[in-house]
């Protein structure tokens, strides 16, 4: 028959499945296949809606600026190249997983490296909630009626993520790698076919938002100068969440199988490769089929019912016109797919900030609790934390992408950029150790993609910050040095926590008495028990202490004192308030101050229970001592534990039949009248 902590154990087991032993580790390293779609689920996925997030800026002013959209799609994939060959140089010199949060620290310094991780560990939260409310967002494309259960759904999808990949990384890329690939084929298949279409009727080929108008901003109707290259500069900031997760893999090469630099590099450029092509294809797509999409969907003049329905996302229009129509096999594969791997795209995110985490705990900038691998070989902690910290920004901001990817880039593009600077510093150093004139080659091309790298993603991270900032970065500028500063905070305590417990001649002196105190309340087995234990430590002192808070109660102690003649005097302490816990403190006090070496020991028995009701019932005395005697420099307190039958889940009745194992050491016997309080 299961026993009460195997029942405990059993929702447990059902999410997460039975642990890893430690010596297995190693059997959960990813081969490329697996690491593509779990690290780079993110920026692949992010073709779904970064033509969208041009188009919804672009729009502000009407359709007189659309003409704008190649050039600022044909650079963001100049700077998506320039950042995958220059991550590329990361995971080679630094392998260990510590991505551009261990350039920073090492090459910049502390506060750098703290900076990075405070924008890293904003950027994943931020990567859950914008990749699951856009594929919230496909779905409910698919199925307008689910629209007002959006955060719902939103918020179940987070906590299934969170659940796949506590079960561990090599079940979550099993889990994860066919939507990925299904997306990839998807949407390929989807432009091909889409672009096949438009040639061969001569570009008749039309989305349904084609013949509508768009209702211009009244702030963007006249645009000219300095103020039209602010809104471009602005539409091309919300195009560069294309480049979001591009990270990631940097932060996860410990998870590659060897050779894990050249594994991850590899798969850094498949990805880069894979993303570019799509995104392109997706813009010329959207753009040669007239796709309009507003962020209001009222500002679309002829889209009936605005006011209750939601538009189509630019994948949705551009599968709809491709396939067919939106009942088509094609139409609904699509959706299915960019549901499921912008959903699943949050799980860079679930690899990416635990990993960090991790790093960080260990470098005492993180509760240590994240650096402790749970039983799947995962950092349960971190998972639990990030999926925490996503479902409430889903809920404050009611899954709205448009209102979220306000607040997204901001992050990723301050680590890009003191990344690259940081990579720009770590080549100069070596090439001022290194004497091969093939190797020096190699560090100076390194040095120059690091240097261009570094130059774009400044100026990216200056127009989003310029752009964005009143329209919701503002909130994460203001969170990252909190973090930051929470970050230093840790570290001073675990610092200052460190130095108190060096060793030194003082915690080697033995001390010169040691005083033991029993504390008593009646004379039962427990209060045997711990005298008999206080007994056997041979103390220099031994006192049974007991306060006298009703005068009945007390009488009847001393008489069971003599009655079974307990060999070790009984000390009373007033207490004419009625309370024990400052008498027994104040005692111990006293003793300390008359001695300052002796130790004292005090011996507090407690029952053991089986039931979490019944620790309302006892102990409370106990828990109250013990917190406030903690606290009391030379003081020891010793529990000795009185394990009550519900705790080993039987009764009397159980033991019919003789004295079962541990009976005699629990102090139990076949006579009912010898029980505690029998």
């Amino acid at each position: 028959m299961p026993s009460l902590s195997d029942l405990g154990q059993l929702p447990k087991r059902l999410v997460l499945g039975r642990p890893v032993r430690s010596d297995r580790l190693g059997e959960s390293l990813l081969p490329k296949r697996y690491a593509l779609p779990i690290f780079a689920s993110d920026p692949l996925s992010s073709v779904a809606y970064a033509t969208q997030e041009i188009l919804i800026v672009l729009t502000l002013a009407g359709t007189a600026f659309l003409y704008l959209a190649p050039w600022l799609a044909a650079a963001v994939v100049v700077l998506l190249i320039t950042v995958v060959l220059s991550y590329r140089q990361v995971v080679h010199a630094y392998p260990s997983g510590g991505g551009d949060y261990e350039v920073a620290m090492k090459n910049h310094g502390q506060f750098a490296g703290l900076t990075v991780a405070s924008a890293l560990l904003v950027d994943y939260v931020m990567t859950v909630a914008v990749s699951v409310s856009a594929g919230t967002d496909n779905i409910i494309s698919a199925f307008p009626g689910l629209d007002e259960h959006r955060v719902a759904i939103a918020v179940g999808l987070v906590a299934l993520l969170a659940a796949a990949n506590l079960r561990g990384l090599r079940e979550s890329g099993r889990a994860f790698a066919v939507p990925t690939y299904l997306f990839i084929s998807g949407i390929a298949v989807m432009i091909v076919t889409g672009l096949v279409r438009w040639f061969a009727t001569d570009g008749a080929l039309a989305a349904e938002t084609a013949g509508y108008t768009v209702t211009p901003e009244p702030a963007y109707e006249q645009l000219g100068g300095l103020a039209l290259l602010f809104f471009a500069l602005r539409a091309f900031a919300s195009g560069c969440t294309a480049l979001t997760g591009v990270e990631a893999i940097a932060n996860g090469v410990p998870a590659f199988r060897p050779p894990k630099s050249r594994n991850a590099a590899s798969t850094l450029a498949l990805m880069g490769g894979i993303a570019a092509t799509m995104f392109v294809g997706v813009t010329a797509l959207a753009l040669l089929t007239d796709v309009k999409y507003v962020e209001h969907a009222c500002d679309l003049e002829g889209f009936a019912d605005c006011e209750t329905e939601p538009q189509r996302t630019v994948i949705a229009q551009l599968a709809a016109v491709t396939f067919g129509g939106d009942t088509s096999v094609g139409f609904f594969f699509v959706q299915a797919a960019t549901a499921l791997v912008l959903v699943l795209a949050a799980n860079t995110a679930f690899n990416g900030f635990p990993l960090l985490g991790s790093v960080l705990a260990q470098d005492r900038f993180l509760p240590r609790q994240l650096h402790t691998r749970g039983d799947k070989l995962v950092f349960s902690n971190g998972i639990l934390l990030l999926a925490g910290f996503a479902a409430l920004m889903i809920i404050a901001f009611e899954a709205d992408v448009t209102r979220l990817i306000q607040l997204y880039i901001i992050g990723v593009f301050t680590s890009f950029t003191i990344g690259q600077w940081g990579m720009v510093r770590h080549w100069r150093r070596e090439l001022g150790l290194e004497r091969d004139p093939a190797a020096r080659r190699r560090m100076r091309r390194s040095q120059v993609i690091n240097t261009v790298g570094g130059s774009l993603t400044t100026v990216v991270l200056v127009i989003i910050v310029v752009t964005k900032f009143t329209h919701g970065a503002w909130l994460v500028i203001a969170v990252m040095p909190v973090l930051f500063l929470l970050m230093r905070a840790i570290n001073r305590h675990y610092s200052h926590v460190s130095a108190q417990l060096v060793p030194d001649t003082d915690a080697r002196t033995l001390p010169s008495r040691v005083n033991a105190i029993v504390l008593v309340s009646k004379v039962h087995k427990p209060t045997l028990r711990a005298l008999a234990f206080a007994r056997a430590t041979r103390p220099d002192a031994l006192t049974a202490l007991t306060v006298d808070v009703d005068d009945t109660e007390l009488r009847g102690l001393q008489a069971d004192w003599e009655r079974y003649d307990i060999p070790v005097p009984l000390t009373v302490l007033e207490s004419p308030y009625r309370e024990i816990t400052r008498p027994v403190v104040d005692y111990v006090k006293a003793i300390r101050r008359k001695s300052p070496r002796d130790l004292v020991v005090v011996f507090v028995p407690q029952y053991v229970v089986g039931h979490w009701w019944e620790n309302l019932l006892h102990n409370q005395s106990a828990l109250r001592l013990r917190a406030r005697l903690q606290f009391q420099p030379g003081v020891m307190i010793t529990t000795v534990p009185w394990q009550l039958e519900s705790s080993v889940g039987r009764d009397l009745d159980d033991r019919r039949g003789g004295p079962a194992p541990g009976d005699l050491r629990r102090g139990i016997t076949d006579d009912a009248e010898d029980t505690p309080y029998g």
